[in-house]
């Protein structure tokens, strides 16, 4: 149950629609540290980590199916080239990969090998699509309890409107996602297959983090439009915190590659199921910078109709008037 205080809904205070100038003059006005600061509170109260952890938990679940199919689709591909650079960007996704059996499998044109691929790319798909739903139908729930909202759709309502979300973002997010953490190695598989030349690649590297980014704030913001139970301000104001989660998602997958790759224990410690560690660390990471940006436009909505508290007062403390004294407490 979340204690974080609800939201009013600003846009039918005015009707003016709210924009990202105003949410920046808003940050600005109200200090950048305290926004951050009240951000996190609210995140905490609306039980972030707990929906956090539910939503790391469907993404992965989303991911190696995901995988699965695109591994299907190599061994499925009649081309060659098309194949190995399929393969190639999944062996550089796939939890403790790195031993070409992808490769293997998409030049591999036995009757056998084909049909398995098939069987894989159906049911990975389908997989993936059924826990995308689940993952978008989690979306709601925590972003209804960061805002405050105690109460999620009719389940008919809730998961129908989490498989549209789904339908109209599995491409931008897919897309984002492949590009960011696997365009690197799709970039060193079209130089190997198709002969990019070096500038090409540098041009590929250099583009592949804006347009990828673009892509993962645009479907942040299109989830937090729809997904809470409220009347949204308009998309430019929630691109605020969408950017913010995109930023910090960034600066998490950066940090845990570069974990992985210079720490010589990590290997060793986790043995064969240490890809399978990284990809959980990964999702609660991102679905913590996920969350936490939606904290971060729900708490700049609140101070936008006079709520400066992100969250109530604590029942067992009578006495207690601030979330600054129940903090320190």
């Amino acid at each position: 149950m979340t204690t974080a205080r609800t939201v009013p809904v600003t846009t039918e205070m005015d009707g003016d629609e709210l924009d990202a100038m105003d949410a920046w003059h808003l940050a600005r006005q109200h200090g950048l540290r305290t926004i951050a600061v009240e951000s996190f509170v609210r995140f905490r109260y609306g039980d972030g980590f707990t929906n956090s952890r539910a939503l790391a938990l469907q993404a992965c679940l989303a991911v190696v199916p995901f995988l699965l199919a695109l591994t299907g689709l190599a061994s499925d591909i009649d081309e060659e080239r098309p194949a190995a650079v399929v393969a190639h960007v999944v062996d550089s996704l796939s939890p403790g990969s790195g031993d070409g059996d992808a490769l293997a499998s998409a030049v591999d044109g036995s009757d056998a090998s084909e049909r398995a691929g098939e069987i894989a790319l159906v049911l990975g798909l389908g997989f993936a699509l059924v826990s995308m739903t689940t993952a978008m139908a989690q979306v709601e729930r925590g972003a209804n309890r960061i805002y405050g909202i105690r109460r999620d759709r009719k389940a008919l309502h809730k998961y129908g409107r989490a498989a549209v979300l789904t339908a109209v973002l599995a491409g931008p997010v897919g897309i984002g996602f492949v590009m960011i953490v696997g365009g690197g190695a799709l970039g060193e598989a079209m130089a190997d297959n198709y002969g990019w030349s070096d500038t090409s690649v540098d041009w590929w590297n250099g583009l592949r983090w804006p347009i990828g980014i673009a892509l993962l704030v645009f479907a942040i913001a299109v989830l937090l439009d729809h997904a809470p139970r409220r009347r949204q301000p308009a998309l430019s104001w929630l691109a605020l915190g969408s950017g913010i989660a995109v930023v910090l998602n960034a600066m998490a997958t950066a940090g845990l590659a570069a974990y992985v790759s210079f720490s010589g224990s990590f290997g060793s410690v986790y043995g064969p199921l240490a890809g399978i560690f990284a990809l959980l660390l990964w999702a609660l990471l991102s679905s913590v910078a996920f969350f936490y940006g939606t904290a971060v436009c729900a708490q700049l909505e609140a101070l936008r109709a006079g709520e400066v508290a992100p969250a109530l007062d604590d029942p067992g403390r009578p006495h207690a008037r601030t979330v600054g004294d129940q903090v320190t407490g």
